[in-house]
């Protein structure tokens, strides 16, 4: 064995390469170290049955009050940054345990019915053809710019009943408010975040505002009025909530859609296969998720020492599920783990939207919008190819920024 060979195996996700492709790394840490303690002091677990296990373990915490922060990097730069100022802990129903999030999550689920996201096919099938029909008059363009991002950005604006914004804004915010879901960020771009976070909630405040003056047929409406025996939510519950709608929910769509248009032209067999039949537009938007999980970590916090394989970890640990990892990992999907197949029979056990009791909210949302938009885009054109794609560079929100297309 040589010296190089000794040497212990870390996740690395600043190597060259990592973004674009992050799978061979994946791989490498699941069958070497699929329990590992990261160098930013993070436990993090590769395999499916890890993973699976980790998000339905209701012992386990989402809420950082239950972290143990001794030592750790990212808080001493939280507090280098805050400089004293105090941080608004979130109460969306993706950072609170029980009973608080049981609480909201029967809240928001009484206005997000499967029943309500299937009634905005029609309008949703529109804003798609609408979109590709400019695309198409012009011979191509930025799919990411012109369908992928103004898509989820339009249906959850009309699903709420909001009143038009500035999306260059808010989609500005929303970039600098997601880098924080990465397990490394820079001094500049938490300081980025704390600003856009501020903004975003100024913005939601007064649009809640302006809904309780003019109430409609909408979510926004739904949730104000949403109550549970004498229970509702909160001012600043209900602004979270929106909040997360617009923000995680948005930027995973859009993420789905880009970089599933750009792996299907890259797989011209799935294109093809996809375009001969349109039928098969969900089970592609379940492999794609499989594939290549626009959501690449979840998180959660021991609340008493646990094991994993022969590794103890301790109470009040990150413990970070890599679902990219686990919906590759070939002792669940067999040897074809790696390789894309939109008639996969067992894709929809992917975990891209978690598991458990923090299964995502707007998941019945997310598939529709890009059954839709990725099943348009391979039913009108056969002949569509890459002209140009670049990453959006995160770590955990993985996907396209640009995908140029020529028609």
């Amino acid at each position: 064995m040589t010296a190089a060979e000794q040497q212990p195996l870390f996740y690395n996700p600043l190597e060259p390469g990592y973004v674009e492709d992050p799978f061979p790394h994946l791989a490498e840490m699941r069958a070497t170290d699929p329990v590992h303690h990261s160098l930013i002091q993070r436990w993090i677990l590769f395999g499916y049955d890890d993973v699976f296990r980790l998000l339905r373990d209701p012992s386990l915490s989402v809420s950082d009050e239950n972290a143990d922060w001794e030592g750790s990097e990212r808080a001493a730069l939280f507090e280098k940054v805050l400089d004293g100022r105090q941080l608004e802990a979130s109460t969306s129903i993706l950072n609170v345990d029980p009973p608080d999030h049981t609480r909201l999550r029967k809240l928001v689920s009484k206005a997000f019915t499967p029943r309500t996201i299937e009634e905005l096919r029609p309008s949703i099938q529109t804003m798609v053809d609408d979109a590709l029909d400019a695309m198409a008059a012009a011979g191509g363009g930025d799919l990411v710019a012109e369908l992928a991002f103004p898509l989820p950005f339009d249906v959850i604006t009309e699903m709420l009943g909001m009143p038009s914004a500035d999306t260059e804004r808010i989609r500005d915010w929303s970039e600098a408010l997601v880098k924080t879901l990465d397990p490394i960020i820079t001094e500049e771009e938490l300081e980025a975040s704390l600003l856009a976070d501020a903004n975003m909630r100024d913005h939601i405040d007064h649009v809640i505002e302006w809904k309780r003056d003019n109430p409609g047929d909408d979510l926004l409406t739904a949730m104000i009025e949403a109550e549970d025996d004498g229970d509702r939510m909160s001012p600043r519950e209900l602004r979270d909530q929106v909040q997360l709608l617009f923000v995680a929910g948005h930027e995973t769509t859009v993420n789905l859609i880009g970089t599933g248009v750009y792996e299907l032209l890259r797989h011209p067999d799935q294109y093809a296969k996809l375009h001969a039949d349109p039928t098969l537009a969900p089970a592609a938007v379940e492999e794609l998720l499989r594939y290549t999980a626009p959501v690449q970590f979840s998180r959660r916090i021991a609340t008493a020492d646990i094991s994993f394989g022969d590794k103890d970890i301790p109470s009040g640990s990150f413990v970070m599920a890599c679902l990219a990892s686990a919906n590759r990992d070939v002792e669940k999907f067999g040897p074809t783990a790696d390789q894309l197949d939109i008639s996969r029979p067992d894709a929809g056990q992917l975990l891209s939207f978690g598991s458990g009791a923090h299964y995502c909210l707007g998941a019945s949302l997310a598939k529709l919008e890009a059954e839709l938009a990725i099943g348009t885009v391979a039913a009108r054109f056969p002949k569509a190819r890459v002209v140009d794609a670049h990453w959006n560079g995160r770590i955990n929100l993985r996907g396209l920024d640009r995908l140029v297309l020529e028609l």
